[in-house]
């Protein structure tokens, strides 16, 4: 069961759902950039993917890799695969022109990394963080560091890590004891030691560049007195830097990466950004990875669909309820109501993430681009507000279709023949990491909904109410009271905030998931209104028809339960110790 691109609804969404060819005529640095050049970017990226790493996706897992005297082995072909990425111009895709890059949109980077993650997901943690350390760089670095480094992260000549957690310290930051003491030349001795770094050590690139989040000796306790600092695995004089690799998880999932614990002893390192202003810098690479993560989810739904599909297509098991018996006396299980509607669910549900997924990707970009500095702001709070919810929710259901895909499969997908196994093991990691999936329920809830004073909840609204007035008519499309039922929870939700200061972590793990199957429902609402420049007779239209009715009529139901769970939040919770 070869893992294909689905190129087709992905330029479905960039054509028809986004009209990013017109978006982009509006946007002096993509001007050059239309629905050719797309489609031909789409292409290689799915030869690449399809030809050059899937095919090394099953084989990675077995392998995994090795740790021997301090070095790192990769699967078999993983270094060759990472020339032809870097060969490829690949790296470099959104990156700027003047830096190397080609200067292309962040939406079809998105694109690429859903590719990349759902064909060969532990390859792809190589290369996941490249892009936001780019942007940290070209943010926070001084110009000596990003003329030192910049070009070789957009080139691929150099693969980044984020050196956050330490064995003591996980989510809370606040904890960290790594140290960075000042050389007097302008650089700095960092020492600590980190845990689960992606990439810590690895045979694909000559060099790794941490940034590595450690304290200044005068420090305030606390997050606010983390600096980020710069640290290369080899010195400017060729010789190796004091970072070590003490050892090698292993994992349930994404064997192929490398997850390593570092060992900084005295390693040479520059500072980025201001002193003390070390959050700061590396929110920018966060925001960007929790995206990246986000198409993870959306990557193994997709992976775990087409999985599911084809097994269903060609398994025979009795006959379907209300059809005469086959030649064979068996149907293909498709055909069984149980079976129809889980494989509706993994493409519904895939679909419309995609299309939500790359909606923020390309609200990025007009925050990067936009000529009006209005325009820019407006983009980077709704960027900002879906963030938490693609990283969150996407990954939740990107490990949940893959069990459901797997029960397609009976017990064969319980077993290493069908590459189902694989894609659940794989997909859970990802509700873990950058950031857990209740810290982005907080981060929504918290920061973004009830700390900006409405603002950022009440441009989303207007975005789903103004579909919504333009999609009203079209029978089943309840748009409009999915944006009512919305806003009346979050009155519910400040009012109940303002006698109850912890009623807000109460409810925002199921608050996350209504606003997820809202924004749903603004997916296929527009949807439905976008196949209209789609010909009758087009298959594709008659599909995405099916797939709407089946989310307003089987998943919008999801809506009542996600809101009297964030009301059943106003009870409180029992402390564990207390009930025993």
């Amino acid at each position: 069961m070869a893992w294909k691109a689905p190129l087709r609804d992905m330029q479905f969404v960039l054509q028809h759902w986004l009209r990013a060819d017109q978006a982009w005529a509006q946007l002096p640095a993509y001007a050059d950039v239309d629905l050719d050049l797309a489609a031909q970017v789409l292409e290689e990226a799915a030869r690449f993917s399809e030809q050059v790493l899937a095919p090394l996706n099953s084989s990675g897992d077995r392998q995994g890799c090795q740790l021997e005297a301090g070095e790192v082995r990769t699967p078999d072909g993983f270094p060759a695969a990472y020339r032809a990425y870097v060969e490829g111009g690949w790296p470099a895709l959104a990156c700027a022109p003047e830096l190397g890059g080609q200067g292309l949109p962040l939406v079809l980077d998105a694109a690429l990394q859903e590719m990349l993650f759902g064909s060969n997901h532990g390859w792809a943690m190589y290369t996941g963080i490249a892009h936001g350390a780019y942007l940290c760089l070209k943010t926070h670095a001084c110009a000596e560091l990003q003329a030192r480094y910049l070009p070789g992260i957009v080139s691929g000549a150099t693969l980044p890590t984020m050196c956050l957690t330490e064995p003591h310290a996980g989510s809370d930051l606040s904890l960290l004891r790594s140290r960075a003491e000042p050389l007097g030349d302008g650089s700095y001795a960092v020492s600590g030691n980190k845990l689960f770094i992606s990439g810590g050590e690895h045979d694909l690139s000559h060099d790794i560049l941490h940034l590595v989040l450690a304290r200044l000796p005068d420090a305030s306790p606390g997050s606010r007195g983390l600096s980020l600092l710069l640290v290369p695995k080899w010195r400017e004089d060729g010789q190796r830097n004091a970072v070590f690799c003490d050892g090698l998880e292993h994992k349930l999932g994404i064997r192929g990466s490398a997850t390593c614990a570092l060992r900084f002893e005295g390693a040479r390192g520059w500072l980025v950004g201001q002193a003390h202003g070390g959050l700061a810098a590396m929110f920018v690479m966060m925001n960007s990875a929790r995206l990246h993560v986000g198409l993870q989810g959306l990557g193994h739904a997709e992976a775990a669909w087409q999985q599911a599909r084809d097994y269903a297509l060609e398994r025979r098991q009795m006959n379907a309820p209300g059809r005469a018996k086959g030649a064979e006396g068996a149907d293909p299980i498709h055909l069984h109501p149980a079976m129809r509607r889980t494989l509706l669910e993994l493409r519904v549900r895939s679909e419309g993430m995609r299309a939500l997924a790359y909606w923020a990707a390309h609200w990025l970009d007009i925050a990067a681009v936009a000529a009006e500095p209005e325009q820019r702001t407006r983009a980077a709070t709704l960027a900002a507000l879906l963030t938490p919810v693609i990283k969150a929710a996407f990954t939740e259901q990107g490990f949940s279709l893959a069990s459901k895909a797997l029960q397609v499969f009976g017990g064969y997908g319980y077993t290493e023949e069908f590459a189902i196994e694989q894609t659940l093991r794989d997909s859970r990691v990802a509700m873990i990491y950058e950031g857990t999936n209740e810290i982005q329920a907080n981060d929504l809830l918290l920061r973004k909904v009830l700390g900006d004073g409405g603002e950022g909840i009440a441009l989303l609204l207007a975005e789903l109410r103004a579909e919504a007035r333009v999609s009203a008519g079209r029978p089943g499309i309840a748009l409009g009271s999915v944006c009512d039922t919305l806003e009346a929870v979050v009155a519910r939700v400040r009012s109940r905030a303002t006698d109850d200061p912890e009623y807000p972590y109460r409810a925002a793990g199921d608050f996350l998931q209504l606003c997820a199957t809202a924004l749903q429902a603004f997916a296929w609402a527009r949807t439905a209104r976008c196949l209209e420049a789609l010909p009758v007779e087009a298959p594709q239209r008659r599909e995405k028809q099916q797939s709407t009715k089946f989310f307003f009529d089987y998943l919008l139901p999801d809506l009542d339960r996600q809101v009297a769970a964030v009301d059943a939040a106003a009870a409180p919770l029992p402390f564990i110790a207390e009930s025993f």
